[in-house]
């Protein structure tokens, strides 16, 4: 088997979850260069695979006049920063596993689209929920006709409150201008399901949604603007209070995502610090995001078929829950796996597609480790069909996104 090569460009958390793989299956690939600007991430990634050092570099512009590093490279930057270095690398001749959203403009996403088809390149956009166990089942049981034709699906994604508050209130996804829309950042891989499980092309499309909740005018009286400064009567009863989330729920976390998103150290002391100083000890109330909380989305397929999908952040963070309707039957979302309803015998039986070892292959439910795997195996064979989110879909279901946001924001009903 041959070794495929790649660099990182962003060792954040998505650049060091999929890098994993390597880990698991050293025979099999290697990053050989990294492109970090924070000096301890990039030094900490070096370390961990052992890069040398004239091989880890501050700007990912650095590499681009260099000759050919590697086979491949990861994309794992901030939203915003994805199109100059995937149309940059593309045209150097790597092939590309990007993190998701492509870009947060059209326009850029269509650039990445002409990037990689002029060099004829490999593009793997990180839709990771294609390549979970569940929605690979799913999709197999739509396609063989089980239910009959789909006519409609539901897809609730349960945010969850405190994630809410992490990513899209104190977090890097709180502002418009510096990242994306809630529903690219967060949910452009929920609406590629969609696309994913429905045959027909996307021709119309509604959308409601706004911030509600996590803004000045919801502060209670007398709380500060940051949480280790807040009244202890009025910090101890808010849900959303950093103290609760970080120092009490998820204490035990402090080496992990989301602690180390606060602070590099990995310890107690150190989250303790970050939310005294950073961004992440702040009052939700009293932060600069600008990003929905909630939103609903209608959708209309060529064939008719119709779906809705719903975003919130007032949930716990479950999995999400899918309905498929079909005129022969039904497939739903259950904890142990698919529930099939037939319509003919009027039975109920569970499919399970359980994963449950808490390795690389349980995250996102096993879609880090899925879309991994057969990115390698598309370089190695030089063989694009291992890769089911490729240019012509990804580009196909941003368009989704962007068509769901502008009629959002217009209160009308947009034509694909």
């Amino acid at each position: 088997m041959r070794k495929v090569t790649f660099i990182v460009v962003g060792a954040g958390c998505r650049g060091n979850n999929y890098s994993e793989y390597a880990k698991k299956f050293p025979d099999e690939c290697q990053p050989v260069a990294v492109c970090e600007p924070d000096d301890i991430r990039r030094n900490k990634f070096g370390d961990e695979y052992g890069i040398p050092m004239e091989s880890r570099y501050k700007d990912w512009r650095e590499i681009v006049d260099l000759p050919k590093l590697a086979d491949a490279a990861m994309v794992c930057t901030q939203d915003a920063g994805h199109k100059d270095p995937a149309v940059a690398l593309a045209d150097k001749g790597y092939h590309l596993l990007l993190e998701k959203p492509m870009a947060p403009t059209a326009e850029d996403c269509q650039e990445i689209y002409n990037a990689v088809k002029r060099n004829n390149v490999m593009l793997a956009v990180c839709h990771v929920l294609r390549y979970t166990r569940f929605n690979r089942k799913l999709k197999e049981l739509i396609d063989s006709g089980l239910i009959g034709k789909v006519h409609n699906i539901q897809l609730v994604e349960p945010v969850g409150y405190w994630h809410q508050a992490h990513s899209y209130v104190r977090g890097n996804w709180r502002n418009e201008a510096e990242s994306s829309f809630m529903l690219l950042a967060k949910s452009c891989h929920d609406l590629d399901l969609l696309n994913y499980f429905i045959p027909a092309k996307c021709s119309r499309v509604s959308s409601f949604g706004t911030l509600s909740y996590f803004t000045r005018e919801n502060q209670p009286k007398g709380a500060a603007d940051r949480c280790t400064e807040c009244p202890a009567e009025i910090e101890t009863g808010c849900p959303y209070s950093a103290i609760k989330i970080y120092l009490r729920d998820f204490r035990k976390y402090h080496a992990t995502w989301p602690g180390t998103v606060l602070h590099h150290s990995g310890t107690i002391e150190g989250v303790a610090e970050a939310l005294r100083e950073g961004p992440y000890g702040r009052c939700v109330f009293a932060c600069d995001n600008d990003v929905v909380d909630h939103q609903v989305v209608a959708f209309e397929f060529e064939d008719g078929t119709t779906a809705t999908f719903t975003m919130s952040a007032f949930t716990f963070m479950y999995e999400r829950q899918i309905w498929v309707m079909g005129d022969k039957g039904t497939l739903k979302w259950v904890p142990d796996g698919i529930e099939h309803c037939d319509f003919l015998t009027n039975k109920t039986t569970t499919i399970s597609t359980e994963i449950s070892d808490g390795s690389l292959a349980s995250g996102h439910g096993g879609g880090d480790f899925g879309i991994m795997r057969n990115f390698i195996y598309a370089v190695r064979d030089n063989d694009p069909s291992w890769i089911t989110s490729g240019p012509e879909v990804s580009l196909e279901s941003h368009l989704m996104v962007f068509a769901a946001e502008k009629a959002r924001r217009t209160g009308t009903v947009v034509e694909l």
